[in-house]
Parts: structure tokens; sequence; C-alpha cells
């Protein structure tokens, strides 16, 4: 085992894990005085990591030369265009987080030391190639989560949320385990490659029931039906940094994840997980749209619309080839851009005192009062529902065309069937922000960082990110093809 080499292909989460352990300590020296700081130097290693990673994705790295420490770790282009989303993410979630916080008296200088470790967890995730090397990312992810989910400690909706979250990660954990017990039972290991090989031939009744309880548990994760439920209650409850960061950074660990285990670990035994895989995308379609129909709280809709929006995902990863994969990281770069803008949108919605406003009522004659931030939701909320010519068109019909190239016709008529549920609770908000009264309740000012992010969104997802599509279709097919390597 060439140490040196590990060593250099770990070198993001070295950065990360030096970085964090040295700014927990400057947090208890210096303490929550010094959070506004740490925020900053947070956000700059993050950033840092993130161009340690890009030369790797746009280079296509794949094969032997991106495994490190006898094949528990694969630094490979499709583990890095995963972690890019990540750490841009967390960036985000950390620029928006002190003006939050601060208005509250509750910024803490742990949190960006957790953001920091999450990401850590996630990167490694992304990057597994063992069971156990699965396991320990996830869990380092997880602790974190459920920290920063009962973050304002004064709160009964932030502690309601935490307590929520780790009750039922801590199933979904348990049920993870007994699937990766009962793959390595009978297949006789933890590697991926080596499960793979093992079930090329033959897949025998334990294994079948270690992927499926392997693949149940990384739904809960991805927030994907029948193990969405806590999704709604732990986004509302959650401050609205924290709800940000969960429905993108854990979101895009989560799914590069489970394609990784998939079309990796159990890439051999296609026609074995597909089905469940094309359940829970149509499931997750169907539920996350009229689960948002009645809902009057933002958080709460926009929760949904992550399940929503997990089901097209997962319609990528169910055609189980090249062109999927890619897809499905092509759709999770536009998902990443929607979701941050979508809640930065929530963040400033705030009345003239800055007190949070949540519920959808009080959108009311929006365009009137601040018609610029009114424009940008209308654009984010049509590139949500996929409606030309927003970004989020194209990020659907990839996904179709490669269900359609997989012969998943039927797959891909009912996804576009079941998309048109989902646009009416998006044009629900717009109308309420056009041609409704106005409520005059949110008169709030945003800061330049919050505007700052939104314009950054709405131009990703505006017309004018089809010119960067060819660019992003090519770097997404490098990646996903890097997967299929064997």
């Amino acid at each position: 085992m060439d140490f040196g080499n590990s060593f250099a292909l770990i070198a993001p989460e070295i950065l990360l894990s030096v970085s964090g352990l040295a700014l927990l300590l400057a947090t208890a020296w210096l303490g929550d005085r010094a959070s506004r700081g740490i925020s900053i130097v947070a956000a700059i290693v993050l950033g840092a990591a993130f161009f340690l990673v890009l030369p790797g994705v746009l280079a296509g790295a794949a094969g032997v030369d991106t495994l490190a420490f006898g094949d528990q770790f694969r630094a490979d282009a499709f583990a890095g265009f995963a972690k890019l989303l990540i750490y841009a993410a967390s960036i985000a979630t950390l620029i928006v987080a002190p003006a939050f916080f601060g208005r509250l008296n509750a910024m803490r200088a742990e949190f960006p030391v957790l953001v920091l470790f999450s990401a850590l967890g996630m990167g490694v995730m992304v990057s597994a190639s063992d069971l156990l090397t699965l396991y320990i990312g996830l869990e380092l992810q997880s602790l974190s989560a459920y920290v920063l989910a009962s973050f304002l400690r004064d709160d009964g909706r932030s502690a309601e949320a935490g307590l929520k979250y780790f009750v039922l990660g801590a199933l979904a954990s348990g049920i993870l385990l007994f699937g990766m017990s009962l793959t390595y039972g009978f297949t006789g290991s933890t590697n991926f490659d080596a499960i793979r090989l093992a079930l090329s031939s033959d897949l025998s009744t334990g294994a079948l029931f270690g992927l499926i309880f392997v693949l149940a548990g990384l739904a809960f994760k991805i927030s994907a039906v029948p193990f969405h439920m806590w999704t709604p209650d732990v986004y509302e409850g959650a401050p609205t940094p924290v709800t940000a960061f969960f429905a993108s950074a854990p979101k895009v660990a989560a799914i590069a994840l489970t394609a990784r285990v998939a079309l990796d670990a159990f890439g051999g035994q296609l026609d074995a997980w597909r089905q469940i895989v094309v359940f829970t995308a149509l499931a997750s379609i169907v539920v996350g749209a009229l689960g948002a129909i009645g809902q009057e709280n933002v958080k709460r809709l926009l929760a949904y619309s992550s399940i929503n929006n997990v089901g097209f995902i997962l319609i990528g990863l169910a055609a189980g080839t090249v062109q999927g994969a890619g897809a499905m990281l092509a759709y999770l770069v536009v998902y990443v851009a929607m979701t941050i803008g979508s809640f930065v949108a929530v963040l400033m919605m705030r009345d003239e005192h800055g007190v949070p406003v949540e519920r959808i009522a009080d959108l009311s004659g929006l365009s009137s009062t601040r018609p610029v931030l009114a424009w940008c939701l209308l654009a984010l909320m049509f590139s949500l529902a996929g409606i030309p010519p927003f970004l989020g068109f194209w990020a659907k019909l990839v996904v179709f065309q490669a269900a359609v190239e997989a012969d998943l016709l039927a797959l891909a008529v009912l996804g576009i069937a079941a998309s048109v549920i989902g646009a009416f609770y998006y044009i629900k908000i717009v109308k309420v922000m056009f041609f409704d009264e106005p409520a005059g309740v949110i008169t709030g000012r945003s800061g330049t960082a919050h505007w700052a992010l939104l314009a950054i969104s709405a131009v990703v997802i505006s017309p004018l990110g089809y010119l960067a599509t060819g660019w992003l279709n090519a770097i997404a097919d490098l990646a996903a093809a890097s997967l299929f390597v064997v």
C-alpha cells in the first residue's frame, strides 16, 4: 500500500479534518465572539477543498489511480463532482447563517465547525468503496446534523426537529447496519468490488434482503418515499439556514452514495434493485406533489418539493447507465441552485421587525411591495416546476431522456404525467404573489450577501443557464463514466 499516494488522494479530507480541529480549539479559547471570523475561515477552507477536488473532476479521474488505503476510499471524478456541490452548498450556508442567528443572539462559534465536520463526513460518504468507510462517513455527517437541527436551544420547534431527526436517523442507521451485515454474510466481503463479483452470477435470498435493507437505510437519508416522514417536520422546525443546508449538501451526498452502492456494489444485479428504485422514484414524485398541495408553511412546502425532486433524480439512477448517472449529476447541479435560491428567498421573508415570515398567505401581493424578490421567487418556482424556459425543465428532460434510452419508456411517461401535479403548488405561490391583494407583512430589508446568493441562483436557473448545459453535460458524463470503470 502506497501511503504517500493515499494521503495525496485524501488531501481535501485532511484539510477539512485539520482545519475543523484547529477551529474547534479556537472556539474553545475565543468563545462566541469569534463566531463570524470562524465562519469566514471555515468558508475559506471549504473553498480551498473545492479547488483541490476540481482538477480531478475536469480530468475525469478514474481507475486504480484513484484508490486509497487498500480500496477503502475512491477519489474518482464521480466523488469529486459530488464534493464540489457539497462544498458550494456548505459555503452558501455559512454565508447566510450569521445574519439569521445574529438577530436571535444565538450565533455560536460551534456552528461553522459542525458544518465543516458534516462536509467532511459527506466527502467520505461519496468516496466510500467499502461498507465500513460508508458507515463512518454517514455517521460523521449525521452526528453533526443532529446537533445542527436542534441548534436553537430555546426554540421548541428546533428541539423537536433535532429529536425527531435523531430518533428516526438512529432507526435508519440500524436498518442500514442490518443490511450491511447480511450483505457481508452472504458475499464474504465489505468491499464494493468484491460484493459485485460475488453477486455477479447469482443473488441468494439472504443477499437480496441485504440489498433491500441497505437501500432502505439509504432511502431515509435522501428522504425518499416511504422513508420521507421526517422531512416536513425537520425542515419546518430546524433553523432556516440549517434547513437550506439539509436540503442541499447532505441530499447530494446521500444520492451520490446511493448511486455508488447501487451501480458499484450491486451493479451486477441491476434488475433486482431497479424495481425498488422505480417504485421509490414514482412514489416520491406523487407523494411529494400531493403532500405539498395543502401546505400553508413555505418550509414544509419546500420539504415536499425536495421529496418530489428526489423522485426525478432517482429516474436517472433507475436507468442504470452512464447516461442515466450523468443526467442524475446534472440534475443535482440545477437542484442545488434552485434549493439554495429558494431558501435564501425564505430567509429574506421578514416583517418590519426582522421576524421571519413563513406562511404562504403572507406572500400575498409581494410583487407590489417587494417586486425584485417576487420575480426571483417566480423564476425559482417555475424552474422547480420544470416549466420552460427555466433550467429546471432541462434537468427533468435529461433524466427522462436517459430513462427512454434505457428502455424505461413507461417510467418516463409516468414521471412526466406526475410532474404536472407538482406544477400546481408552485404556480399557487406565483398566483398568491402576483394576483392577491398585498398583505403588507414582508417589509424587512435584506443584506447584500442574501441578494448576491439569490441573484446567482436566479441567473443559473434562468434561460442564461442553458449556455452552460453543453459544458455541464460533458463534465457530468465524464464524472459518471468514472463510476463504471472496473
